[in-house]
């Protein structure tokens, strides 16, 4: 058998699947890393060398160097290989007491045993303030609940008789079909929703409804107990 076709003793075989699978991890940490610059610090742990265990990090957030050794959750993943492999969306903070959201992605070989780690860390700081700003955007006043003081639809006379054909057929009838309850119901529900703000409804109600516009204002009234 020629020298360099000799086979290749199985400690050395898993060595090298094992850098394969690191080094393609390292090209999916560029990847990431260069995709949300500025946002989030991609790290690379190779958990084989826990002295010195980040092989790449990009976005530089925590001040750490290549070289740096592993940081607790690697260590927690050398000493035990049923560790979870997926840890996310977990709370951190920056060495400077900057706030991060953070995810941390076990990478295993073909024997099961943690051979890196993928951590990412977001500097959420800088959106905690806008968070806080599209809160204040859409927080309403609570003072008036249960009363609608107005509505932002259409009150176009097609959308009014759009809903008076649906009531009806909702209850096997046209508009006109109606009895007089359910036009009182009809014309009620209409007020409450605000379809009254236009001079044009009432009349455009009464029309659809087959009946007078006075009629109409009288079916808004509450009853007198």
């Amino acid at each position: 058998m020629p020298k360099d076709e000799r086979p290749v003793p199985d400690d050395e075989s898993r060595v090298l699947d094992d850098e394969h699978l690191v080094r393609e991890a390292e090209r999916i940490a560029v990847a990431i890393g260069r995709m949300f610059p500025g946002l989030c610090e991609v790290v690379l742990h190779d958990l084989r060398r826990p002295d010195n265990a980040i092989r790449t990090i990009e976005n530089n957030l925590s001040g750490r160097q290549i070289g740096d050794p592993a940081t607790e959750l690697g260590l927690r993943r050398i000493a035990d290989p049923d560790y979870p492999s997926v840890i996310q969306n977990y709370s951190n903070q920056f060495p400077d007491g900057r706030p991060a959201k953070s995810t941390s992605i076990g990478i295993r070989n073909a024997e099961g045993q943690y051979v890196a780690a993928l951590c990412l860390n977001m500097d959420v700081s800088t959106l905690s303030p806008l968070a806080l700003t599209l809160s204040h955007l859409v927080a309403t006043d609570t003072e008036g609940q249960g009363e609608v003081l107005e509505t932002l639809r259409d009150r176009s006379g097609r959308e009014l008789r759009s809903i008076i054909d649906s009531f009806a057929a909702e209850r096997s009838s046209t508009p006109r079909g109606l009895g007089r309850d359910q036009k009182r119901e009809l014309v009620r529900r209409l007020h409450r929703d605000g379809f009254f703000e236009t001079r044009s409804s009432a009349q455009l109600i009464a029309d659809h409804l087959g009946i007078s516009r006075a009629t109409v204002y009288n079916y808004t009234k509450r009853p007198h107990r």
